[in-house]
């Protein structure tokens, strides 16, 4: 467990390396074609300054896009005392402690840090799971919180959408500038561009798909530890499965952070889940019991 967490940390590293180098690549693409070499820099910072603006406002849009609303012990006792015990047991500050209220069954985490962090539960989830279920599902939520992966996935998401903005500025840029370039070599550079424009926001989603699950495998193996019965979560997951995580309020930007996919099955962007396939997840919980 703990070597994965190690590993996990050292790949992290390499993919916001892949990132940035993304921008790099882009930024040199969008200069060259306007021939102002000095504009790596800034644009450089200004997609830098893009996602730390996304970074620290994304757990504040997270809980208010999917109506999230904060409650205090007297409101759920059963929900916030399970919390308050994990907390206790990760030797970490108490969550607050949020409610949406849809039929689904899921969660969510926030928070860029412990002491900012967030978890957020479905009414359906409440109603559906047992406590040691819902044991599992919160442990594997803290899980997160602990394992600074909320963080890692603000930030991963906040590079996405750097990218994808300077992806769109290079494709329009060619589009209406192509036909004032009718030298051989620049309709090449136009190709280039254009093709460079398309595929790096695809390029930089998967980086993001590949951080996104294995984060999800990592807190699956936290919360299991923490509570050390790895089948309330196992269990909790084969309801999800059965009875639906898809919420009510689809939201694309915000997939990423709940405990299972919350988007409609089938859809476009439920092709590129953030979310490992359920049935690996329980198969590696189980697999992680027999061993004990």
């Amino acid at each position: 467990m703990y070597s994965e967490i190690t590993a996990n940390k050292r790949k992290t590293i390499g993919i916001f390396i892949a990132f940035f180098a993304l921008l790099f690549g882009m930024s040199w693409v969008l200069a060259t074609y306007l021939e102002e070499p000095l504009i790596t820099p800034y644009v450089l910072v200004g997609a830098l300054l893009y996602a730390l603006f996304s970074y620290f406002l994304s757990s504040r849009m997270a809980l208010a896009m999917n109506g999230a609303k904060q409650i205090e012990k007297r409101d759920n006792p059963r929900l916030y005392r399970l919390v308050e015990n994990l907390a206790i047991t990760e030797g970490m500050p108490t969550p607050k402690v949020y409610i949406m209220n849809d039929p689904a069954l899921n969660a969510f985490a926030t928070g860029r840090n412990p002491s900012k962090g967030v978890v957020c539960v479905t009414t359906g989830l409440l109603e559906a799971l047992d406590d040691k279920e819902l044991e599992g599902v919160l442990a594997h939520e803290l899980g997160h919180i602990k394992n600074y992966d909320i963080r890692v996935s603000l930030a991963a998401f906040a590079m996405v959408a750097a990218v994808s903005i300077l992806a769109d500025i290079i494709l329009r840029l060619t589009w209406f500038r192509s036909r004032d370039n009718d030298a051989p070599g620049g309709q090449v550079f136009v190709i280039v561009g254009i093709i460079a424009a398309l595929l790096a926001p695809l390029a930089a989603m998967l980086i993001q798909l590949a951080i996104s699950r294995k984060r999800e495998y990592l807190a699956d193996a936290t919360g299991a530890l923490t509570t050390r019965y790895p089948e309330g979560l196992a269990s909790a997951l084969e309801k999800i499965k059965n009875y639906g995580s898809t919420v009510r309020r689809q939201n694309t930007s915000t997939a990423h952070f709940f405990f299972a996919n919350p988007l409609q099955k089938g859809s476009i962007a439920g092709l590129f889940s953030t979310h490992p396939p359920i049935e690996e997840r329980v198969a590696r919980l189980r697999n992680m019991g027999t061993r004990q």
